[in-house]
């Protein structure tokens, strides 16, 4: 059975609904993971993602910040959000479809603006946020087929930023958060999908800021959505591309979707 998941940090899902059924429309997905919904569970806009074709929904979200969803055609077998660094900010959804199949979608902490967690909370809890995953990943994806997507918020390769020399003191780039990026790969095997079809040594972005306006046309790009299969499902990974013409659309989000294929 064929599947087609997507990814994609909409940065308000209300106010990008148009923006998903455009999307939806041209590449027609199973399962869309989103993350910064900001939008609590109980305004959670069902009547509009439903007609989507979206009938089965975990939503898990907070007014004006972070929120992730997990929208499927196809009905869950389980559902679990788990909180972490103990707070319950509602950065992780999980369902499991027929066949075992676990999906995990992840928003990641940014970290604010300084690579010092003495000095910076918002970095410090980023830190402990992907400790926690690795350790997580070690304990429970061995074995189990499962998809890890979602804002990362970790541009791992100097490839994956537009200018690595300048940016690799840079908040999402630095050294430490790479390293931690290769531990959670490296905690369950995880393959790094959109790498196995365009090479490590080649740029590769999902995300065009809002600071600097020309961000996207000049190609100021960083990836910061992932896409991480286990190895039990590596020979069903068909394709793994980044969807980057919604961030030309109009009032675009500053991330664009992640699209996987799995037979």
């Amino acid at each position: 059975m064929s599947l087609r998941i997507a990814t994609w940090n909409v940065n308000s899902l209300r106010r990008r609904l148009d923006h998903l059924a455009r999307f939806c429309a041209a590449e027609n997905p199973d399962v869309v993971c989103l993350q910064e919904t900001k939008v609590t569970d109980e305004d959670f806009p069902h009547e509009a993602v439903s007609a989507l074709g979206f009938r089965h929904v975990l939503r898990h979200g907070q007014k004006g910040t972070n929120g992730v969803a997990i929208l499927s055609r196809q009905p869950f077998e389980a559902e679990e959000n788990l909180s972490w660094c103990d707070r319950d900010d509602r950065r992780h959804a999980c369902v499991r479809l027929a066949g075992g199949l676990e999906i995990h979608d992840f928003y990641v902490p940014a970290g604010g603006d300084k690579p010092d967690p003495e000095a910076n909370d918002k970095f410090a809890h980023k830190l402990q946020f992907l400790d926690e995953m690795t350790a997580w990943a070690k304990e429970r994806l061995p074995g189990r087929k499962a998809v890890l997507v979602g804002d990362l918020n970790v541009a791992p390769l100097e490839t994956d930023v537009w200018n690595h020399k300048r940016l690799v003191r840079s908040v999402g780039h630095t050294p430490t958060e790479s390293e931690r990026m290769a531990g959670l790969h490296a905690a369950a095997a995880l393959i790094d999908a959109p790498r196995r079809f365009v090479p490590p040594d080649q740029p590769l972005y999902t995300w065009w800021g809002y600071r600097f306006r020309e961000a996207y046309q000049k190609n100021y790009g960083w990836r910061l959505d992932h896409v991480l299969v286990t190895p039990a499902l590596g020979d069903a990974i068909k394709d793994c591309r980044v969807v980057k013409d919604t961030r030309a659309w109009d009032q675009p989000s500053d991330h664009v979707p992640v699209v996987l294929d799995l037979d």
